[in-house]
């Protein structure tokens, strides 16, 4: 797998109900709309007229949070059937999801929990990845998840583990700069050290997203403005892995659309001021800009 292999999208932000009507009517100047995936794995209704209407002038990703790629249960063959019907439906540019479990023992906990960090582990999860690919017939994205514990069985760093797998897996990286941010301060260890060591080559594309802070430690709630820090993150992240698409989350207390439409142009200020304007493939400043990225995604 290259990041070749994927197009250049931008900067977008994520589809979420409240701004349903306004992206409708108002086609805001975005480049790009990750939806979540279980949101729309329904028979029909509401949600998919939105989706329909949408990708009709956006590219779109479909993002998981089901999968459970971790756990030691069986891969959920309705699951990825289902996933792949709307995959076909709506023609994403990739789809994604995390490196974690959510359940066991066929209970879902509805939460993204972290995996010991051992080569068995490793081993593990890039065979029901491979075996994932080949059901849906296209290379996934994986994502690092924020974590409040680690595991006394850990042979490695986080990092460590996130490339093995992807590089057992040959599948590509969806590199969580907030969640970096997050673990590493609830951990100890130096953020910039994980981005330094992450293979460039399958960095598909980035999350910006706020967190709360609770002193003693930092919960990945997607419910406050992008921290500094996070964006100084991000910048070295730029710096280092060039033209990669990057997408603001926000799924509590959301705002106004334009707050997430703001948040996704200072992701481009900042890309553009490392990389140099029209650096990337597909800069979003009009509709003949977006163009190109529209034709990719509805061929894909």
């Amino acid at each position: 797998m290259k990041r070749s292999d994927f197009p250049f999208l931008g900067f977008g932000v994520g589809l979420r109900r409240p701004h349903y009507g306004h992206v409708i009517e108002n086609h805001p100047r975005v480049d790009w709309f990750e939806v979540i995936s279980e949101n729309f794995m329904v028979p029909g209704g509401r949600p998919l007229e939105v989706l329909e209407a949408v990708r009709e002038r956006y590219p779109i990703v479909m993002h998981g949070v089901s999968m459970s790629i971790g756990s030691a249960d069986p891969l959920d063959r309705n699951y990825l059937r289902d996933l792949k019907a709307l995959a076909r439906r709506c023609k994403p540019a990739w789809i994604s999801d995390h490196l974690c479990w959510t359940g066991v023992g066929g209970r879902n906990l509805h939460d993204l929990l972290p995996l010991p960090y051992t080569r068995e582990v490793v081993d593990h999860v890039a065979a029901r990845i491979r075996r994932v690919q080949d059901l849906l017939e296209r290379r996934i994205l994986i994502e690092n998840v924020s974590s409040y514990l680690g595991f006394v069985s850990s042979t490695m760093t986080e990092w460590e583990f996130l490339t093995a797998v992807a590089d057992e897996a040959d599948c590509g990286i969806l590199l969580d700069i907030n969640n970096i941010f997050v673990s590493a301060f609830n951990h100890g260890f130096e953020a910039g050290k994980y981005i330094d060591a992450v293979p460039a080559e399958r960095v598909v594309q980035y999350h910006l997203a706020g967190h709360s802070d609770h002193g003693a430690y930092l919960l990945d709630t997607h419910d406050h403005p992008v921290r500094d820090e996070v964006w100084t993150l991000y910048e070295r992240a730029v710096r280092r892995f060039g033209a990669v698409s990057a997408l603001v989350e926000w799924d509590d207390h959301i705002p106004e659309f334009g707050v997430l439409a703001e948040t996704a142009g200072r992701a481009r200020s900042i890309y553009e001021s490392v990389r140099g304007a029209g650096a990337g493939r597909y800069g979003v400043s009009s509709e003949r800009d977006r163009e190109p990225a529209l034709q990719a995604h509805h061929r894909a």
